[in-house]
Formats: structure tokens, C-alpha cells, sequence
């Protein structure tokens, strides 16, 4: 009998009654030694419940050699007279006899099954090897033959993934439903862990139960890398350039490319780059880098031969220079030439980290460029991943560092406009401030942080005419360098206004006008977001008076000596810029020794701050003691401004001073030129009270052609007032409000020349318009002690 015919019949206490030419052939037992024994004596061990319930099923032979022999097998009943089996007979055919009769005329689905691109395999229910086809053999390393009827978990490593590949065979035996689920794992013929997408489905007989396990793995692992590569890049996309920072953007890069894409990666840029200088031409032959950003699988990097701040020169051999050079990513494999030489320059610049640098045996470096411009070069080392770069992989390490030097050029291009602004708008506010009597001041400029840039931001101390002192804070809308720019032009324009001498109202509605002629370009189209706020204030040390007038800005706090802090009570007034509304002027008189505070809204104002929350902070903050102004300014910011202020901080402190009357001399004059004399006399009188004899001469002069102007060509009343502040200020005031000019005498001219003999004795004079008419004044340097 041929082996596909090997049979046998047992009886029902499973004697071996009957014993074919097949099966002496398929075991090596001769009907001798066969008939009469146990059937469980020729099994190797005993078979699955399932399969003898089902009378059908694989078992284990132990072959007459003493080697087990899997077969499939197959019980047919032998029924006696009242219908109960006496005994079966079963029937058996050996993997090789499907084999050679396949190998002869095999069917259309054994050569699908055979000749199928992903790896087939077939289990029995409890996990054991039916069937595989030559891309399962391929797969784990071994002909079919050894793995028929072994166990799953014999033939693959004890690991998670061979595990759940265990226990969904299981599910599927035990459910009879199908599986389908994605892996990452390896295979004893292969290398490196592949992506796998498995089915699993049941093997039915006629009446439904499962019999055996089928499976289709497919190698996905192309498309598994194309995913992860596509995810690399939506994290890259979120991660690189969340801040407008050169150096934090470079280590965003870095923690992309660790782990997952590099074991060691750095990235080096060049000089200029963290500078403000404009990009040199690129140099022929060597290259110095500077390094920003390096990462590691290794804790502490001790794999990187330079530190973090280090500038190196490197060589036209290595891969760096070669992806500057070339403008595109540079693939280099251990082995070759230039990798040999860069490995040992790294071994040799740094000895200690040569124990971390073994098997390293690929690298890719890849040049930042955004805009046309490089920027520098970010460089991928594996050592434990196993498998090289590829071209896929530079097109990857390209497209990262694409992103990542936009973003760097971003912060570098930030950075310097906020460095040029930031120049800009100091060389536009007061350093020194000038010398006066009327107020002690202190005061801080805090530049903005954020991503929006540098504000425009602004505060001035302007001594005026009589002693009196301008103090002024802005702020312009918007950041970087137009707001810089457009922050200067209005320094300039309250300067210019401020030496008019014009009331604090007025001021603003001179600024109004200008700031709208400034948002208007030269067709006469509006430009939108151009605007400032504005608080001009002027105190008088003699009347002891603050006038000020706002345009949209805060209102200033004042504390008096008594301790008492409180905002002023005064309409903000539109911003500049909005043109036809009027400014309002509020007139305070304040003790000496008052402390008038004027900031802008970036120490009050921020997204989730109430403002009178923080307005009331700023006047018990104004109230506590402090050794000096200086001092108070510091800790006023330190209790008000915001953790992380979103708008530059303007704060200007001043301590009002009075000139007293032992200071201030004033004479009402008669409207007759007769009493110009009485004017000078009076005038040398409080110049030797007042110990100034040296400066009676000018004195006398000033007086004379002034009150004689006053007399010739004002109206009455007429007053004469000096005062001795740092200077000798001597004030003629009237009730007409016609300006004086200078003006040519001729050679025979009479008259003409007082004003021009005024100017030429005086450290400067002038006129301000007042109430009641004008004021002309005159100031002369007092001697130094």
C-alpha cells in the first residue's frame, strides 16, 4: 500500500486490529509488531481532546526509529448490528505525501499558497506548524520540514512580541474568529525588526468547528518608515520654533532627531549666524563652526567631541563642510575613506569620548539653509540602530532641517531687529537727565521680552523757563523698529514743543495733529495701527503746581509725605492720533516732598490682570520706605509689573522740591518809563541780599531792556520777577501777547538792539505765552562754589 493509503483499524478498547502496506511504510512497524498493541503505545504523546472528539486532527507518531512522526489523521466508525461502533478505522498521509503529489500536479491554491509574496502558515488548534509556504521558511531561517508539528514558542525567541503572537493563535482557535493586528518585530532569519500586519483566521470542518489556524504576514515596514517619517515631520512642524530663540530652536531640532532618527546628532552653525553681522562669502578650504545644540542616547553626551559654545575648525574632507559645500544632505558609510578620517579627527580631538563612538557605522550631515542663505549644518550619527542612512532618509534629514532654518532664521532675524531697536531706543532716551531744582527723579526702562519685539515706549525730563520742569511718559503702538523709529519722532516733537513752553493741553493737541500726519503716507491713504498715548506734566518748584493733561494713557499716582498714595483724578483724553477731540488740563498743588509716579501700561495692564487690582498694588508699593527714589523704583516693579510682562515697563519717579521766598523777588512795575531805574535799583538790592554782586552788571542790563520793552511795546500790568534757582532767572512778564523777536539794527538806528544785547549776555532767553499775556525771560549762569 502506498504511503497516501497508510491506514489502520483499532478496536473500541483501542487495540491495533488491522495494519496496511502504508503504514508499515509510513512508521517502519510491520503488521507483526503492530497488530495487537495499544494504539497509545505508538503515539509519541497523547493527543489533543479536541482532536479526538472531533475524530480528526493532528497527532505525533513515534516512528518504529524512535523520532516523532507528526501526521493529520482521520477516524471513520465501524458500526455494529445495533447501530454502536465496534471499532474505526483511521487513515493517515504524511506532509511529504501532500508534497510529492503537489510537486507532481500541484493545484492552482497550493501554487497561490506556495508561491505567495508574504508568508503563509498554517497552525493546528494547540499551536503546532501544518503547514508553511517558501516565504514563511525564508522568513524564520529553516526548511518546512523541521518545523512541521513544533510547537510555535520552540521556534522563536521569548519576547513580547512572540508572546501576543501566541496567545492571538490561541484567540482564534478557541473563538473561531479571525484577528487582525500590526507588529513590530523581528524573525530568526532576519536582521532588524520588520512592521508586520498579520491576519489570523479559523480552518472550519462542515460543522463549524475550528481545526486549524491560518495566517498571512505581510511585511509592512516600508510603509510602517513612511509613517514614522511623515510623523517626524508633523512633529517637527510643532516642535522646531516655538520660540524666536537662535540657540533654543537648534536643541528643538536635536530632540527630533533623538532617538528616533539619530543616536548622536549636533548642530553647528556659523559665526555670523549669532551675530549681528550680515553672512560673509563662504571661505575656500576650512570652515569654523560654532556649536549650538547636541544630543545623545547616551546620558551626558560623552560621544561629542566639542562643547556646547565651542567654535572648531573643520576640514574639507569632512562630511560637514562637504553638505555646505554641495547645498544638500551628505550620506557617509563606515568603511569609506572620509568616514575612516572624521571617526579618528573626533577620536583625536577628544580621547575620552572614543569608547561611546565605537560602531558607529553611519552618518548623514545636512546644511541649514533658509532664504538662500546657509546658516549651518546638522549632523546624524547611529551607532545602536542598526541600519544605515538611506536615500529616504536623506530626503527626511533634508526636509528637517528646512523647517528648523527657517526657524533659525527667524530668531536671528528677530533677535537683530530687536538688537537694533532696542539701540535704537536707547540712544533716543535720556541717559543723563538734566540738571535741575524743581524735582529729584529715578527711573527704569524694562524692554519687552515677547515675541512681539520691542515696544515704543518713552519718558523724558524737559527743564522749562522759570525753574519749572516737563516731565513726559509715552507709548506708541506696536513693537520693532517702526515703533522705535516712531517713539523717537515724538521725543523729538514734545522736546520741540516742550521749548515753545505751551500748556500741557495745548502740547497734546500739537502731538494729536503730528501723529496724524504721520499715519497719513504720501498718497493720502490712512496706514492702520499708528497711535500712541501720551502724559505731559509741568511742575512749578515756586507756585509748588503740576499741570498735566493724558492722551489714552494711565493717570500718574502721587503720594504725599504724609504716606498717602492715590491715582490722580484726571480724563485719559484719546490717544494720539485720533484727531478732533479735545485735551483736558488738571492743575495740582503738592507739598514739597511728593513723589509723582508716571509709568506705562505695560506695569498695570497684562491679559489676566484686572488693572485696578493692579493699580491699587502700584500705590501701596509707592508707599513703602525706601533708602532713595532709585531705590523705589526697584522695588515698585518688583511688587506691580507682571512675571512675564507682554509690553515694555516705562517708570519715571520724581520728588517735587519748592524754591521758597527767600528764593523768588517780585516787583509789580508801573507802565512809565520812569521807573526802570526804580526796576534796576530794586533788582541790584536782592543781588547783594542774595550775595550775587558779580552778577549785578548783566543784571542791570537784562532788567533795563526788558521792563523797557514791556513798558514800550506791552500792556499792563507789568511784573519783574528773579529767581535764584542753579541759575539767576530773570522774568518780565506783561498783559500783551505779542512774541519779541530779534531783529538787524542799522548803524544809525537808535533803537533795536535790546534783545540782541540780552541774548548776547545770557546763557538763553525766551518768551512763553501765559494767561494773561507773555512772559520773557532771561537766564545767566551762577558762579560754582
Amino acid at each position: 500500500m502506498e504511503q497516501a493509503s497508510a491506514a489502520a483499524v483499532i478496536d473500541v478498547r483501542g487495540i491495533v486490529t488491522g495494519w496496511s502496506e502504508g503504514a508499515r511504510s509510513l512508521t517502519g512497524y510491520p503488521a507483526e509488531e503492530a497488530v495487537g498493541r495499544s494504539v497509545g503505545a505508538l503515539l509519541a504523546e497523547p493527543p489533543s481532546a479536541t482532536s479526538v472528539a472531533a475524530l480528526a486532527g493532528p497527532v505525533v507518531l513515534r516512528h518504529r526509529d524512535g523520532s516523532p512522526l507528526p501526521l493529520t489523521v482521520r477516524a471513520c466508525a465501524v458500526l455494529g448490528a445495533d447501530g454502536t461502533p465496534d471499532g474505526y478505522v483511521l487513515t493517515a498521509e504524511p506532509p511529504s505525501a501532500s508534497a510529492s503529489a503537489s510537486a507532481s500536479s500541484p493545484t492552482l491554491a497550493e501554487q497561490a499558497f506556495e508561491q505567495a509574496s508574504m508568508s503563509l502558515s498554517v497552525f493546528d488548534t494547540e499551536q503546532r506548524y501544518l503547514r508553511l509556504n517558501d516565504v514563511a521558511c525564508r522568513v524564520m531561517g529553516v526548511p518546512e520540514d523541521v518545523l512541521v508539528g513544533r510547537y510555535f514558542p520552540e521556534s522563536v525567541e521569548d519576547a513580547d512580541h512572540s508572546r501576543s503572537f501566541l496567545s492571538n493563535l490561541r484567540l482564534v482557535a478557541e473563538t473561531g474568529r479571525p484577528v487582525r493586528y500590526n507588529s513590530w518585530a523581528g524573525a530568526p532569519a532576519l536582521n532588524r525588526e520588520h512592521a508586520w500586519s498579520i491576519e489570523m483566521w479559523p480552518l472550519k470542518d462542515p460543522s463549524g468547528r475550528p481545526t486549524a489556524v491560518a495566517l498571512a504576514a505581510f511585511d509592512s515596514t516600508e510603509q510602517y518608515l513612511a509613517q514614522q517619517r511623515l510623523a517626524l515631520l508633523n512633529e517637527a512642524a510643532a516642535g522646531i520654533g516655538t520660540t524666536l530663540d537662535v540657540v533654543r530652536t537648534a536643541e528643538e531640532l536635536v530632540e527630533i532627531l533623538v532617538p528616533r532618527y539619530a543616536d548622536f546628532a549636533s548642530v553647528d552653525l556659523l559665526p555670523w549666524v549669532l551675530g549681528a553681522d550680515e553672512p560673509p562669502p563662504a571661505p575656500d578650504g576650512e570652515i569654523v563652526l560654532r556649536r549650538v545644540a547636541h544630543g545623545s542616547v547616551t546620558e551626558g553626551t560623552p560621544d561629542a567631541a566639542v562643547r556646547l559654545g565651542e567654535a572648531d575648525v573643520y576640514p574639507p574632507f569632512s562630511p560637514p563642510v562637504q553638505a555646505l559645500r554641495a547645498g544638500r544632505a551628505v550620506r557617509s558609510q563606515a568603511g569609506e575613506p572620509d568616514f575612516v578620517r572624521w571617526v579618528d579627527d573626533r577620536n583625536a580631538r577628544s580621547p575620552e569620548g572614543s569608547p561611546h563612538r565605537k560602531g558607529v557605522h553611519s552618518m548623514i550631515a545636512v546644511p541649514l539653509r533658509a532664504r538662500g542663505t546657509t546658516l549651518g549644518v546638522a549632523v546624524g550619527v547611529r551607532m545602536a540602530h542598526p541600519d544605515d542612512y538611506a536615500a529616504d532618509d536623506a530626503v527626511l534629514a533634508e526636509e528637517l532641517a528646512s523647517r528648523a532654518a527657517v526657524c533659525i532664521d527667524n530668531a536671528r532675524r528677530f533677535a537683530r531687529e530687536r538688537s537694533t531697536a532696542l539701540a535704537l531706543q536707547h540712544s533716543l532716551l535720556p541717559r543723563d537727565l538734566p540738571g535741575q531744582a524743581a524735582v529729584e527723579v529715578a527711573h527704569r526702562y524694562l524692554p519687552s521680552g515677547s515675541l512681539a519685539g520691542i515696544g515704543g515706549d518713552w519718558f523724558d525730563v524737559i527743564p522749562l523757563s522759570g525753574g519749572r520742569v516737563a516731565l513726559v511718559v509715552g507709548d506708541v503702538v506696536g513693537h520693532g523698529i517702526p515703533s522705535s523709529a516712531t517713539m523717537g519722532r515724538l521725543c523729538t516733537a514734545v522736546r520741540t514743543l516742550a521749548d515753545v513752553d505751551l500748556p500741557p493741553d495745548e502740547l497734546l493737541t500739537h502731538l494729536d495733529d503730528l501723529v496724524t500726519h504721520l499715519a497719513t503716507d504720501d498718497t493720502g491713504d490712512e496706514v492702520a495701527e499708528l497711535g500712541a498715548t501720551c502724559l505731559y506734566a509741568v511742575y512749578d518748584p515756586v507756585s509748588r503746581r503740576l499741570t498735566m493733561a493724558a492722551a489714552g494713557h494711565p493717570p500718574p499716582a502721587v503720594v504725599l509725605p504724609d504716606g498717602t498714595a492715590s491715582l490722580v483724578p484726571m480724563a485719559a483724553g484719546p490717544p494720539l492720533g485720533v484727531g478732533g477731540l479735545p485735551f483736558e488740563a488738571v492743575e495740582l498743588e503738592l507739598p514739597e516732598g511728593a513723589v509723582v509716579a508716571l509709568y506705562t501700561d505695560g506695569l498695570i495692564e497684562d491679559r489676566d490682570r484686572d488693572v485696578d487690582h493692579a493699580s491699587a498694588e502700584l500705590c501701596r508699593a509707592l508707599t513703602a520706605s525706601a533708602e532713595s527714589l532709585d531705590a523705589l523704583c526697584d522695588s515698585v516693579l518688583k511688587a506691580v509689573m507682571p512675571e512675564e510682562p507682554s509690553d515694555d515697563v516705562a517708570l519715571l519717579l520724581a520728588r517735587t522740591r519748592a524754591l521758597g521766598a527767600d528764593r523768588v523777588a517780585t516787583w509789580d512795575i508801573e507802565p512809565d518809563p520812569a521807573h526802570v531805574a526804580g526796576a534796576r535799583q530794586s533788582a541790584t538790592e536782592q543781588l547783594t541780599a542774595w550775595g550775587l554782586d558779580e552778577e549785578a552788571f548783566v543784571t542791570e542790563l537784562v532788567v533795563s531792556e526788558l521792563v523797557t520793552n514791556a513798558i514800550r511795546y506791552g500792556e499792563p500790568p507789568i511784573q519783574l520777577r528773579l529767581i535764584r534757582d542753579r541759575a539767576l532767572i530773570c522774568e518780565v512778564s506783561d498783559g500783551s501777547s505779542t512774541s519779541p523777536h530779534l531783529r538787524r539794527a542799522h548803524a544809525y538806528d537808535e533803537g533795536g538792539r535790546g534783545l540782541l544785547l540780552v541774548a548776547q549776555l545770557t546763557q538763553r532767553w525766551g518768551s512763553r505765552q501765559t494767561g494773561s499775556g507773555k512772559t520773557i525771560w532771561a537766564e545767566q549762569p551762577l558762579p560754582t562754589d
